[in-house]
């Protein structure tokens, strides 16, 4: 017999994950982004007279959505990654173990506060960033598929990311060798049309550049790739993690004595 689904117990423990990053704010929204309009303050005082990407499309426009999902991977991950590593530290994590919720109910829980802790991010930078040029919306569910598809790939490699590591300095490796490198050679900061040929192929290996180039087609109507091809390869991501995640939680892999 199939359990019905706990709704009221995912609701709460997806408010208490809310509410754990709205208590610092600052840290968790405002901090990232700070960053991002710093990012774009630099680049846009260097580079704007000095490379055009796309016909008609000003570097310092190319650059704002590049930086807007830079941040919602980098918080979207952070968001899971750490709630389950602090629960594991402190020793509270048995608690929610105890909890009458199946591993569904918690996935979607964990999923649904980072992805909107990486929406409020991304729409703060994107505020901000319109004071500096204006940014047009040329295929609106381009941009809105990519934020949700890209911000639950983050997710649930948080989550993953959280069970395997014992303590927070694993997470830190795990984010400084493959979280920002994929970011930053992802075109957050460039077209891969201006790489060499070796590294340009490359790229289309790396399945954070098709979160990027499918959220910028969005706006611009213009992209490296098919925003189709970007929409299929960060769906076949999330599935595929998802699978993986799901396992985990349903054994219990390392949350469990």
């Amino acid at each position: 017999m199939i359990a019905a689904f706990n709704s009221y117990g995912a609701w709460t423990l997806l408010r208490k994950e809310v509410r754990r990053f709205m208590k610092v704010v600052g840290q968790t929204v405002l901090a990232p982004m700070i960053t991002s309009v710093l990012y774009l303050l630099v680049f846009d005082q260097v580079m704007r007279d000095r490379v055009e990407v796309y016909d008609g499309v000003a570097y310092t426009a190319f650059l704002i959505p590049g930086l807007m999902m830079m941040s919602v991977i980098q918080n979207a991950f952070a968001n899971t990654s750490s709630s389950l590593i602090q629960s594991k530290i402190m020793g509270n994590l048995v608690l929610l173990l105890m909890t009458p919720l199946s591993s569904l109910e918690m996935f979607l829980a964990f999923v649904g506060a980072a992805l909107l802790r990486g929406v409020l991010v991304a729409a703060g930078v994107y505020v901000v960033a319109i004071f500096f040029v204006p940014l047009p919306l040329e295929a609106a569910w381009a941009a809105l598929l990519l934020l949700v598809l890209s911000s639950g790939c983050l997710a649930v490699l948080g989550i993953i990311a959280g069970i395997v590591a014992d303590k927070f300095e694993h997470l830190a490796a795990f984010q400084n060798f493959f979280i920002m490198p994929l970011s930053f050679l992802s075109g957050v900061f460039y077209s891969i049309h201006s790489l060499p040929p070796f590294w340009r192929e490359v790229s289309h290996y790396n399945p954070f550049f098709y979160m990027i180039d499918g959220f910028r087609y969005g706006f611009f109507g213009v992209g490296d790739a098919s925003p189709l091809l970007s929409v299929a390869v960060v769906s076949g991501f999330f599935l595929a993690l998802s699978v993986i995640c799901l396992a985990m939680l349903h054994t219990g892999y390392k949350l469990r004595p």
